[in-house]
């Protein structure tokens, strides 16, 4: 564990979309061996690590629009593909490395990352997990992310499905660590929640925070703009924001086909009504109440103790995510918000979700920060990476996800894989970029178009 004079503790962070980064880079800082970042801040003291980025090439890679939105900065960063990741970590010693990526992502950087520290005496910490409510995939996604020597679970409640899954096929559970979304915090609401009541200078907000991927067809898009709109006409003091994660033509986690910018151009909003950008955590900062379908942004919400609604209107179904909200005291729709209702949630249920709203945030990371340490301090290293996944274990479905990547199923990268052996040289990285810039305009802009002429 690096003391005070030591050199600081290197930490890599590999993400492939712009709330993966965010994910990334912020657990990186909360989970650097030392002293918390709370007690840094406290200290006045220096938070001793150093933060290279890596974000992967492709359809989600964040713009620099994105990247400054998300308010997080690197020592260094760079894009790279899958394959020049993998070299450039067998070139460079780095204390931790956090894998912030979909899961086969995550999973084929594990086999990749086993083949290229092959031989070597040491090698970083591999950490990952999960950018917010685990809802879908999680026998599916767990799998994948198994072999990493932590596995960050964001709530107790994460913790001990994330364990079950792992026992319950024989996989090694020691991994799963509990921790809480890296990105919570600001100012508690002290707001009054009588929504008629004076809130001084600023207007009382109520703020929707939209997802890209849900729901994913115009007619519930447009019933949930149709009622926000209405909801800022029967109200004209408040002030009534739709806070969006991107513009049109950008990409995030999640594929965005039907942006809300363009749904509301058909509409006719009041002067009450507008749409913001920018950080969540800003957003949040002049929120009265928050509404959602099912974003992780109820969670940042809900640690503040600021009032939060996940609607109800399209019903409460796996397939939006808000039946993870089953129990919170969260759930309403339109008609209640419009009549007045206010939420109360269940403190229960907001207790194993990490939310933190007692004040244990601040030791939220002291296990992984302690468990870290240690494995840094193992004598003799730490061995090889295990995957549960491999061609012994899953051989119709492993091969796929390596190959996705350039790489064959020892790890090792395919012959004529982008930048395998050697670095491109000035005309090849031209065309790279010109061949990479048309790929994305196909992907976000002319794909989408694609497929709703073929819904006609």
């Amino acid at each position: 564990m690096p003391s005070s004079t030591s050199k600081p503790t290197r930490i890599a962070v590999l993400a492939d979309s712009d709330t993966r980064w965010k994910w990334g880079a912020l657990t990186a800082a909360r989970i650097a061996p030392g002293p918390s970042m709370e007690a840094a801040e406290r200290d006045d003291a220096q938070v001793g690590f150093e933060l290279s980025g890596f974000l992967l090439r492709g359809r989600a890679t964040p713009t620099a629009r994105q990247l400054a939105e998300v308010g997080v900065t690197a020592d260094s960063l760079r894009e790279v593909t899958s394959v020049e990741f993998l070299r450039a970590m067998a070139e460079e010693e780095y204390d931790v490395l956090v894998l912030a990526l979909v899961g086969g992502g995550v999973q084929a950087m594990l086999h990749g990352l086993k083949h290229a520290w092959e031989g070597r005496t040491s090698r970083p910490v591999v950490v990952t997990g999960y950018v917010g409510v685990v809802y879908e995939k999680l026998a599916d996604g767990l799998l994948l992310r198994h072999g990493a020597d932590l596995v960050l679970a964001n709530s107790r409640q994460d913790a001990e499905r994330f364990r079950a899954v792992y026992e319950g096929v024989g996989a090694d559970a020691s991994s799963v660590t509990e921790v809480a979304l890296p990105f919570l915090g600001g100012d508690t609401y002290t707001g009054e929640h009588d929504p008629s009541a004076e809130q001084g200078r600023r207007p009382y907000t109520v703020v929707f925070a939209v997802q890209p991927s849900v729901p994913d067809n115009r007619r519930d898009r447009v019933h949930l703009l149709d009622r926000l709109i209405r909801h800022a006409r029967l109200h004209p003091e408040r002030e009534v924001l739709l806070k969006l994660r991107s513009r049109p033509g950008e990409h995030t986690t999640h594929i965005e086909e039907l942006p809300y910018q363009k749904l509301v151009q058909r509409l006719d909003p009041p002067a009450n009504f507008r749409l913001v950008y920018g950080n969540m955590g800003e957003v949040l900062d002049r929120t009265d109440l928050l509404v959602t379908i099912s974003s992780t942004a109820a969670l940042e919400s809900l640690h503040r103790r600021i009032p939060t609604v996940v609607l109800t209107d399209l019903g409460i179904r796996e397939v939006l995510g808000n039946h993870h909200f089953v129990g919170s005291g969260c759930l309403a729709s339109w008609d209640q918000l419009d009549a007045g209702h206010r939420p109360v949630p269940n403190e229960e249920w907001v207790a194993r979700q990490g939310v933190a709203t007692d004040g244990t945030y601040a030791t939220a990371f002291d296990a992984a920060r302690e468990r870290i340490a240690e494995l840094l301090a193992k004598p003799g290293g730490l061995g090889p990476l295990t995957p549960y996944y491999t061609p012994v274990t899953a051989p119709g479905y492993l091969p796929g996800i390596l190959a996705r990547h350039h790489l064959g199923p020892d790890g090792a990268p395919l012959p004529g894989a982008p930048a395998h052996d050697k670095e491109p040289g000035p005309v090849r990285q031209i065309v790279r970029r010109a061949a990479r810039g048309a790929y994305r305009h196909g992907v976000q802009r002319v794909a989408p178009v694609i497929r709703r002429m073929g819904e006609l």
